[in-house]
């Protein structure tokens, strides 16, 4: 980074960042009692190297995606950034306490506060930073529902740099907003499977009438990444990297359920999908219970359609359709898996994160399976009691939290849900529930 002349946006404006915006990121592989299988290469089937990832991620990246350090620091500029949503507001639901007719404290931690209207920001400013300052130009990416799209969109935007996405083909064609909140921001959106690369063409050979899923859209994004010497690949989930920038929303959470004169969180439930909103939130709960001794439970709510934790092997798989990803170990329906369309577009991903699937391995997290009309059905609930439109993803975990406030928790019991993000933009998927 010495070498290169730092881009003003890279900067840190100098303004005095809240002391209550998280200082450093956490990392759970410092607490786990068995390290997190490492990644392997495709060719070789050997451990990574730095090098190997080397043409997709910038050093500082590379680093952290192998850290085991347990406190990772956050650079001034993201933190100013951070700033401007940071930290997310944790409230407390009494009105759906009272819908529900339970005398159980539940508290909302909600992400959609932040401009791009989710918790992947969070990750998107981050890896943004790291690679302008590496002297990167340009980054690619998959998105799903969009929310990953439209901030690293807003992230190039704030941090000077282009943003191109693959967007799956459902996602794309249902959720227009989507594509135009990408492009206000100044990002280019591509329906995936596209005829833009070799494996998208490869993929509408194949499957012409294919909705497309998170592994095709990954193909195309990492091929006109490695093609291209000016250009990284950022991923929205499932690494280690982007679990580690996701903590501080667990973070805030630990201080802010204190501040509430609360003991701990009995239960956390969130929403899954690749992984980052629930790692984000999740992971420090986790680290304390390790360290500290605390009871904490982690309830993962994954979409019935695409039930990666709950029906998956967990076993070494690629990260996307074309294999050209490094082997993962996790929770996995097989790289070929297409889920059905689902509104939950943010859950369409055949595998889940290592450290999340690790993690539920060693019986830190259980998981349970929504399906859709039970999902949206309990976000109508939720809106109307809190004034909020849940995403549909976050749906989920509003969902499996309900179940369990009207059938198993107990008086004076504190439930966390992770409000990952808002359905604003989503609002022709609520169309059919109300």
């Amino acid at each position: 980074m010495s070498e290169l002349v730092t881009p003003r946006q890279l900067e840190p404006l100098g303004f005095a960042v809240p002391s209550t915006v998280p200082t450093h990121w956490y990392n759970l592989a410092a607490d786990l009692p068995e390290p997190v299988p490492p990644h392997l290469h495709p060719g070789t089937r050997e451990p990574l190297t730095p090098d190997d990832l080397a043409p997709l991620f910038p050093m500082s990246l590379i680093a952290q995606e192998v850290s085991t350090e347990r406190w990772i620091e956050i650079p001034q500029t993201i933190r100013e950034i951070y700033a401007g949503w940071r930290p997310s507001p944790l409230v407390r639901a009494h009105r759906l306490e009272r819908a529900l007719g339970t005398k159980a404290h539940v508290y909302y931690k909600y992400e959609g506060v932040s401009p791009a209207g989710s918790h992947k920001p969070n990750s998107a400013v981050a890896q943004a930073y790291f690679n302008a300052a590496e002297g990167i130009t340009r980054l690619t990416t998959e998105t799903g529902a969009g929310q990953w799209g439209a901030s690293l969109s807003m992230a190039c935007a704030l941090l000077g740099l282009e943003c191109e996405v693959w967007q799956v083909r459902a996602s794309y064609d249902s959720k227009p907003y989507r594509r135009m909140q990408m492009e206000t921001y100044g990002g280019t959106c591509h329906s995936s499977p596209s005829d833009l690369t070799k494996a998208g063409r490869e993929l509408l050979e194949k499957y012409p009438e294919t909705t497309g899923s998170l592994g095709m859209a990954i193909s195309e994004a990492v091929e006109s990444a490695v093609e291209d010497p000016n250009a990284h690949y950022a991923l929205g989930s499932v690494l280690n990297h982007v679990m580690l920038h996701q903590t501080v929303i667990g973070q805030e959470a630990l201080v802010q359920l204190e501040e509430a004169n609360e003991r701990q969180a009995d239960i956390v439930f969130g929403c899954a999908g690749g992984g980052s909103n629930l790692a984000g939130l999740s992971f420090p709960f986790i680290g304390r219970n390790l360290r500290e001794g605390s009871t904490t439970q982690v309830v993962a709510c994954e979409p019935a359609a695409c039930p990666s934790l709950t029906q998956g092997e967990y076993r070494y798989d690629f990260g996307d359709v074309a294999g050209m990803t490094p082997l993962l170990k996790m929770y996995t329906l097989g790289r070929d898996f297409v889920p059905p369309a689902i509104h939950a577009g943010g859950l369409r991903y055949h595998g889940m994160s290592p450290m999340v699937s690790h993690a539920v391995n060693l019986g830190h997290i259980s998981a349970i399976a929504v399906d859709q009309d039970t999902a949206f059905t309990a976000g109508i609930e939720f809106a109307r009691a809190e004034g909020i439109i849940p995403a549909p993803e976050s749906c989920h975990a509003v969902a499996g939290a309900m179940d369990y406030l009207r059938t198993s928790a107990e008086d004076g019991e504190v439930v966390v849900i992770g409000l990952s993000g808002n359905g604003v933009l989503d609002l022709a998927a609520y169309e059919q529930y109300v």
